[in-house]
């Protein structure tokens, strides 16, 4: 069907029918594109120049920007008609005119005097709560703000000529044949999209129509929806978004909102945000259009227009909000474009949401509840967003951040109750004061700055949401005066706002996590001053060590690679003077946290770990510099913070600091330290042991292993005794059955020194069992741990326990550890002892057995193994009661006193019976790898033959005996050879006498 004629009236994004177009909007309403406006003072159409493809020329009045090196010119509603009118003969009649400028409704920022916010007027605001609305004389306009009266409502939409209810009939019939068909051409959709916004004029008088359109909201959605997918993303070569955008400004204006109240309409408000920020930047499309030319179109011209319409758009859902629920919404889709990594996506979310927040401070009119939440967020954005590197960016922040000064100001004053009356007051007084001391250009390019003025109105939750924001920032590593504007700004907030914040831990958690992306050492410094100045305040000192303290452990716990700033933080904290207090409470956890990341930190170098680039200088980073160092250092000053000057020492003088560096000896460290705590400061000993109980099980093995350590030494304690056995005892035996040898050297030495306490050893006892299987391992520290709890309790084992043992000790008889076989002798002698009367004769073929090794053993090069061995054969023989000659506790080796040798064998050749059976156990010794003792035992052997009933002896045949000692006959060891010689001769001796049986076979004969 054939539209209305079009010819008459002009539209900034496109003419419109000029019986259906709406006056312009006055200069205190959003211009948008296709509505007129009487020629007045009002009517003010400020061209800025780089959203512009022609110059303006300069006007009598200039008004200053406090945008640098901008300069607003007042134009008359006639310049920009001219100006279409150019545009609408390049374009031809068959499509809306396009105009080369793009009019921009801005605030007149000549004021750049001092700041002004009179007080006196907020009591009569706070007793007078209808009166919501405040004036001129309720908040002065700040700095630079122009002097406008705010409380001209929004402008209200006339029509200059109804249209016939034949026209709106079609209209409405044109619309409805889309929402049953389809859109074929681009003129159909220009059509479609043309009738609607035409039809929409009809709302405020027209019921039929009201009814159509309200009941077709979402076929609109969902045919605007697909005319934005079906153009193309990366161009732009048609009017289609610029179209979209005035219809839905044209809908919105007669409260038929398109993008808000469902999922549709919200995935609509996301399609046309996305598809206009991020166009390619306008030097992209300029030379997309050299390549592929766009037919009538000028790609620039088309896209400032284009982005105008959008931001117009964006204008009219606020201009009626007084619950700021569509400020809330327009921010939500802003959000992730204002921090874009791309230049030219920032800068038009920047634009887009200084306009706004501009025609919302001249349109503000608020009630409550507010819906707007996120004060703090927003706040962040546009000061991080006033330091950006981009110029354009950084002056469309700073005009934003104007305006959203003067809507805060107002927002308080509306949401703060009666109570907090007098804190409004100080706080409006203190923003004046700052706003008096800086010049208006400087503030608005200050961060800090602003930070200062901002934060005396916003709350904990704005706070935090404020500091929140600004550490999310710290990820743009692309721009490093982002993360220097983050770091000033956070220094500047919590240093001015002290203690109103409420959430801290939930911050130090984002600041950990950004430890790893800070690029800048300055930064760095400032997010460590940042932290130091929560720790300052009482209020927040141990929350913030705390989760310090538990980021750390999670590191630990599942031992990912770590920074060492966190380390280093730490360190900081330290250092401070005022923190000794807290320091000295959370001692515990801190000596704890630092020696864990000590183990995690051996062997490993700065390469090891996830460092930013430029974190460290180069001439910083040399080969000595590692990981270990940032946890040592942490470590030294902890123990000199807490006044632990003795335990340093100890540390120092014992080696200890080296201890703790090394991975094989770490433990070592850990135990010196653990010791020399106990030893000097129990009180703080004892707080570290309780800490420990619960975490002993956490962790991976570096973890348990630093922590149980440390635990076991602390059991040395008496205060020990005190703890459940599920904490102690339980916790021992399970490391006793542990995969990892350490856990049971650890768990042998904490059940040593529970041992001390008598009321334990009961039940240890129960793990006797488990303790003598310890005695077959290979680990040398783990079996003389054992042997030494075993001689502790040997006198309280049972029968069956004390035989296991004697059997696994006798085995150990001459095990090539010197330690090992001198005690497993010791506690053999201490076990024959404890043997009850009764159980004698169970035990007395053990004893027996024992005798010549003990006896070849006497004569061991290893002089304390030698004496330990007659100490246990003289307790052997007073079980047997027998009574050794004191040849057996000579010094002297058998080779070189043949008497006293031959004394002792004699005894024992007639003490002991089956004197084969014993000439076979000694004939073992002869493979021995100690000299002495094959020595010892080849010789003993040639002594017992003497001994030796001759008839038996050749009954048995001697050939074994013979083969052994000619074995010998070869052994380097020349007073070796000799004694097996003669041994041999004996055998030869004994084998070449007469058969006494055949001599008697004989004499029968």
């Amino acid at each position: 069907m054939p539209l209305p004629h079009r010819g008459r009236g002009s539209r900034v994004a496109g003419s419109r029918v000029a019986s259906t177009s709406l006056p312009r909007a006055t200069a205190h309403s959003p211009r948008r594109a296709g509505r007129g406006a009487p020629s007045s003072s009002h009517a003010q159409r400020l061209t800025r120049r780089r959203h512009s493809s022609e110059q303006v020329p300069p006007g009598p009045e200039p008004q200053a920007d406090f945008r640098s090196g901008k300069w607003l010119q007042e134009r008359a509603g006639g310049d920009a008609r001219d100006s279409r009118q150019a545009a609408r003969a390049e374009m031809g009649s068959r499509h809306r005119s396009v105009p080369e400028e793009v009019v921009i409704p801005c605030a007149s920022d000549n004021d750049s005097g001092s700041v002004d916010l009179q007080l006196s007027n907020l009591e009569n605001i706070k007793k007078d709560p209808s009166s919501l609305e405040l004036t001129d004389s309720d908040i002065s306009d700040i700095a630079g703000l122009s002097r406008e009266s705010l409380t001209e409502s929004f402008r209200h939409l006339t029509q200059k000529g109804p249209l016939s209810e034949a026209v709106a009939e079609r209209l409405i019939q044109s619309i409805q044949e889309v929402f049953d068909g389809e859109l074929q051409s681009e003129l159909e959709k220009l059509t479609f999209l043309r009738s609607l916004s035409s039809l929409s004029r009809t709302l405020p008088y027209d019921e039929t129509t009201e009814s159509f359109i309200h009941s077709h909201i979402a076929d609109i959605v969902r045919i605007l929806n697909m005319l934005v997918e079906e153009e193309p993303v990366h161009s732009l070569f048609s009017s289609m978004h610029r179209e979209v955008f005035v219809t839905i400004t044209d809908l919105s204006y007669q409260d038929v909102h398109l993008l808000f109240g469902s999922e549709d309409r919200a995935d609509l408000f996301s399609l046309i945000t996305k598809s206009i920020i991020t166009l390619p930047s306008v030097t992209a499309l300029i030379q997309l259009q050299e390549i592929m030319p766009s037919g009538p179109y000028n790609t620039e011209c088309l896209y400032r227009q284009t982005f105008q319409a959008f931001s117009e758009m964006l204008q009219s859902f606020v201009v009626k909000d007084p619950h700021l629920e569509n400020l809330d919404t327009i921010f939500k889709q802003m959000d992730p474009w204002l921090q874009s990594t791309k230049d030219h996506e920032r800068a038009r979310a920047t634009a887009s949401m200084a306009q706004v927040l501009k025609c919302l401070s001249r349109h503000l009119s608020l009630k409550l509840p507010l819906r707007f939440q996120k004060l703090g967020h927003l706040v962040a954005l546009m000061a991080l967003l006033c330091g950006d590197p981009v110029k354009d960016v950084a002056e469309e922040a700073a005009e934003g951040t104007h305006y959203l000064l003067h809507i805060t100001l107002r927002l308080k004053c509306i949401s703060y109750d009666k109570k907090n009356h007098p804190s409004l007051r100080r706080a409006m007084k203190k923003c004046r004061e700052l706003l008096e001391l800086y010049n208006i250009k400087r503030f608005y390019s200050c961060p800090f700055k602003i930070a200062q003025v901002f934060e005396v109105f916003l709350n904990s939750n704005e706070l935090c949401q404020f500091v929140m924001t600004t550490l999310d920032s710290l990820e743009n590593l692309k721009h490093p005066c982002t993360q220097q504007s983050a770091g000033e700004l956070l220094v500047t907030l919590v240093k001015n706002a002290e203690s109103r914040f409420e959430k801290v831990p939930e911050i130090m958690g984002v600041i950990c996590a950004r430890l790893s992306i800070i690029s800048q050492p300055r930064v760095r410094q400032q997010i460590i001053n940042t932290v130091s100045l929560f720790i300052s305040r009482p209020k927040y000192t141990d929350i913030v060590i705390s989760h310090l303290l538990s980021v750390l452990a999670g590191v630990q716990l599942y031992g990912v690679p770590f920074l060492p700033q966190a380390t280093d933080a730490l360190y900081e904290v330290f250092v401070g003077n005022r923190l000794q207090a807290a320091t000295f409470r959370l001692f515990p956890q801190l000596l704890m946290t630092l020696l864990i990341q000590i183990h995690h930190s051996v062997g490993l170098t700065m390469s090891d770990v996830a460092i930013p680039s430029g974190l460290y200088a180069e001439q910083e980073m040399s080969s000595e510099v590692t990981p270990l160092c940032f946890a040592m250092q942490a470590t030294k000053t902890l123990l000199l913070r807490t006044l632990c000057w003795q335990e340093f020492n100890i540390m120092e003088k014992n080696k200890g600091w080296t201890l703790l560096e090394g991975k094989e000896c770490h433990l070592q460290g850990v135990s010196l330290l653990a010791n020399a705590l106990l030893e000097r400061n129990h009180l703080l000993a004892h707080k570290v042991m309780y800490l420990l109980v619960p975490l002993l099980n956490r962790g991976n093995d570096k973890h348990k292993l630093t922590s149980a350590g440390f635990f076991v030494e602390l059991l040395q304690s008496p205060v020990a005794r005190r703890l459940p056995s599920i904490y102690s005892l339980v916790r021992l035996k399970d490391w006793l059955h542990h995969g990892n040898s350490v856990f049971k050297f650890l768990a042998l030495r904490g059940l040593r020194y529970l041992i001390k306490h008598q009321e334990m050893r009961e039940g240890i006892k129960s793990l006797l069992p488990c303790i003598v299987d310890l005695l077959r391992e290979t680990d040398e520290k783990i079996v003389l741990l054992a042997i030494q709890i075993l001689l502790q309790l040997v006198e309280t084992m049972d029968f069956t326990t004390l035989t296991a043992m004697m059997k696994t000790l006798f085995s150990l008889f001459g095990d090539v550890r010197p330690d090992v076989h001198r005690f497993s002798m010791t506690l053999f002698g201490a076990s024959v002892k404890s043997v009850k009367y009764t159980d004698k004769k169970g035990v007395e073929n053990q004893v027996l057995d024992s005798l010549v090794p003990l006896l070849l053993y006497s004569q061991d090069e290893n002089d304390a193994v030698a004496e330990e061995s007659r100490q246990v054969l003289r307790i052997c023989a007073q079980f047997l009661k027998w009574k050794l000659p004191q040849e057996v506790y000579c010094k002297d080796p058998w080779y070189i006193s043949p008497s006293e040798a031959g004394a002792v064998c004699t005894f024992f050749g007639k003490k002991c019976q089956g004197k084969v059976n014993l000439l076979a156990q000694t004939l073992t010794f002869s493979k021995n790898a100690k000299l002495p003792i094959r020595r010892a035992a080849v010789l003993f052997v040639g002594l017992l033959l003497k001994h030796m009933d001759h008839s038996e002896l050749k009954m048995k045949g001697t050939d074994w005996i013979k083969n052994d000692l000619r074995d010998l006959l070869s052994d380097p060891e020349p007073s070796l050879r000799i004694i097996a010689s003669r041994a041999l001769f004996r055998v030869h001796k004994i084998g070449a006498e007469p058969d006494p049986r055949q001599s008697g076979l004989r004499t029968l004969m």
